[in-house]
């Protein structure tokens, strides 16, 4: 079996290569293929990725390659994990909001919106050559942000693929350690979109652990998600933590104008690790790693690799369409939600209706979603500008135009559909 990562030079990879040691039990896994743009930044990564393979039982071989056709010649999986423009876009995408009172953030509002314009043309071109290049019925599994729009895109245009984010792994794991049980014996109501998602059902044995959560541990879960304890106690739910841009927008965009981006201090933290990665003596991805964002990532993606190939049937929370599953939002909307693992892909569990508040967010986040999507693949500056008037929190035909202006304007050598 083949895996490809395309994106192979960002820092998360040599935990994603330490991790495939682990899967030995479940899948054998011949060849892994890191392909990246950036030839040194390959290296650096890869050889690290290599010697953590080899410490921890990998037995196959690493390919290190900036061809992406040899990358995805015969490829079973792929993996994509990339980022159009690098930290300096998302510098912008999380800096230029700001200057018309908006929040700035990689994956919500108006900085989501340029990634996707930028990102999802990329993707397209890129899943195109898995279509010609890889094993028959190979799997597409995006980790690239925002990851909702970016499977929209992918499932609109024909793609065999599956959406993964770490956010509904790392509360498991945060509430497995709370109750002394190990992660798989933890059942999360994780129900929503994309980064828009409310946690309203903790299960372990067939009991609903989250009342108590909620009573004994309601402020630390309130830290942990950046948000007031009597939010959590009104809406009878844990929301995610990207949700304190929706609830506390204005108080965040003034934290943010007077702090420094997060694309600055990834920057530095991926100067950092890279430095640590030339070291020959590293055999175990290093602890600043935790720091990075986008914990347990690596360990999802082999988690529903594994499942996908030996078809366990075990439960794990992904983005794949609708179709009904939530019943307050569109068939075709891209939802985050538990989904049984097979050999067939994934079939999403029954979802309990959403509370009012939760359905008609997600809602409004799901319309501009589909047309952000087609905003990203049509390059009509009419649509961008609907896309934008629709997200709750622009909705203002001023503030959008000056916002899409702003973006195309930063954007433009990456935007050629809108020339």
């Amino acid at each position: 079996m083949k895996i490809a990562v395309v994106g192979g030079g960002s820092t998360y990879s040599p935990e994603l290569v330490g991790g495939l040691g682990r899967l030995g039990h479940r899948v054998t896994v011949d060849e892994l293929a890191l392909q990246d743009i950036d030839p040194e930044r390959l290296a650096v990564v890869g050889r690290a990725g290599e010697r953590i393979a080899l410490a921890h039982g990998y037995e196959g071989r690493v390919t290190l390659t900036c061809d992406l056709g040899r990358a995805l010649d015969g490829a079973d999986f792929v993996i994509f994990q990339i980022r159009v423009g690098g930290q300096a876009a998302r510098h912008l995408d999380e800096t230029l909001p700001l200057a018309c009172g908006c929040v700035g953030q990689e994956t919500t509002g108006a900085g989501g919106f340029a990634k996707a314009l930028r990102t999802i043309p990329v993707i397209l071109e890129i899943a195109d050559e898995v279509r010609r290049r890889a094993a028959p019925g190979a799997w597409i599994i995006d980790f690239t942000n925002p990851v909702g729009i970016v499977t929209r895109a992918l499932l609109d245009h024909g793609h065999r693929a599956l959406g993964l984010c770490n956010v509904a792994i790392g509360f498991q794991r945060l509430f497995a350690g709370w109750l002394g049980v190990s992660p798989e014996e933890v059942d999360l109501g994780h129900a929503g979109l994309n980064h828009l998602t409310w946690i309203r059902r903790v299960g372990v044995a067939g009991t609903d652990r989250l009342p108590d959560l909620l009573r004994e541990r309601g402020a630390e879960l309130a830290d942990h998600v950046e948000l007031p304890r009597a939010v959590l106690d009104w809406l009878g739910a844990v929301p995610s933590y990207y949700l304190r841009y929706y609830y506390a927008h204005d108080r965040v965009v003034e934290e943010l104008r007077h702090r420094p981006s997060r694309a600055q201090e990834v920057a530095d933290l991926e100067r950092q690790l890279l430095e640590l990665y030339r070291d020959p003596a590293l055999r175990d991805k290093p602890e600043l790693l935790t720091q990075r964002g986008g914990a347990y990532y690596s360990e999802a993606a082999l988690q529903l690799l594994a499942s996908l190939v030996d078809g366990r049937g075990d439960v794990q929370v992904v983005d794949l369409r609708n179709r009904g599953v939530i019943a307050e939002l569109p068939d075709d909307a891209v939802i985050e939600v538990p989904a049984r693992i097979g050999r067939d892909g994934a079939l999403p569990l029954p979802v309990p209706p959403l509370h009012p508040h939760m359905a008609g967010l997600a809602a409004h986040v799901a319309a501009y979603e589909r047309l952000a999507a087609e905003a990203a693949t049509s390059g009509r500056r009419d649509v961008a500008l609907q896309a934008l008037i629709t997200h709750p929190l622009i909705g203002q035909i001023d503030l959008a135009e000056r916002l899409l202006d702003s973006i195309l304007a930063a954007n433009r050598a990456s935007l050629p559909a809108f020339a």
